[in-house]
């Protein structure tokens, strides 16, 4: 008799457990998950790259505004990296001008700085406990911003007719498109902090 009845809760346990993830698979759905990330990038100053980046982390990122800020910063991150390492290769190229190595290493070393500030971000909003989280989302908004200062700093040392025309459209390519990227996942942070709070 007691058998029957344990075998009797199981069953329920285990259809109750059906049901709850059932309905919340109903929740967020492929489609969902996609216009989630659609609507929130529609906000930032670069929606189409807002998109384009995210929308292939739409399984991880679900309808969640703190894991698509995770997300946008990863996603950045990783961008910042590459700039930097090809920055770091192109600073090293054989006939460049005095000038445009010493530009190319300023840029180095901003970029540099900006991945470190990411990083700090993403560290940041993956262990701050949630009783603390205006000082968190500050902190990592003052990061974000140092960042995308960096890049544009980056950027302006490659303004002017000094520099080479080919290595010129090069490198700004590469760091606007960082910058556009940090941009963005700064607009999403935002979002995250209002929806928080």
């Amino acid at each position: 008799m007691a058998g029957s009845a344990s075998k009797s809760f199981t069953l329920i346990l285990l259809a109750m457990s059906f049901y709850f993830n059932s309905s919340s698979a109903a929740r967020v759905t492929p489609q969902s998950s996609i216009d989630f990330i659609r609507t929130s990038c529609s906000t930032t100053i670069y929606p189409k790259l807002c998109y384009s980046s995210l929308s292939i982390h739409s399984s991880t990122i679900q309808t969640s505004p703190e894991l698509l800020a995770n997300a946008a910063l990863n996603v950045t991150l990783s961008s910042a990296k590459s700039t930097s390492a090809k920055m770091s290769t192109l600073s090293q190229s054989h006939g460049l001008k005095p000038r445009e190595v010493s530009a190319m290493e300023d840029c180095v070393e901003e970029l540099t700085d900006a991945v470190y500030e990411l990083k700090k971000s993403i560290d940041e909003m993956s262990h701050a406990k949630k009783s603390n989280f205006r000082m968190m989302i500050s902190d990592v908004q003052t990061w974000v911003s140092a960042a995308l200062t960096d890049e544009s700093t980056c950027s302006d040392g490659f303004e002017g007719n000094a520099m080479n025309g080919n290595l010129k459209t090069a490198v700004r390519g590469k760091i606007v498109h960082t910058a556009q990227l940090t941009s963005n996942a700064l607009a999403l942070i935002n979002n995250y902090a209002f929806r928080h709070g």
